[in-house]
């Protein structure tokens, strides 16, 4: 399990680094690696407000 929540760190380090060596130009695959660290960061974002606007929906604060 450690192994496993290392390499997602890894993963996770890795594309932010591509990120910002993208913004100054890198080679095209590190552009490809940013592109697709940024999609996956914005479905994540996505996705968690969506679960949020449920949440907050389904329950009332009529204490």
């Amino acid at each position: 399990m450690i192994f496993l929540l290392l390499g997602v760190l890894a993963l996770v380090i890795g594309g932010c680094v591509c990120v910002v060596w993208a913004e100054r130009g890198g080679p095209p695959w590190v552009r490809g690696v940013a592109f697709v660290t940024r999609t996956a960061g914005e479905l994540l974002s996505s996705a968690q407000k969506s679960r949020r606007r449920r949440s907050s929906w389904g329950s009332s604060s009529d204490d």
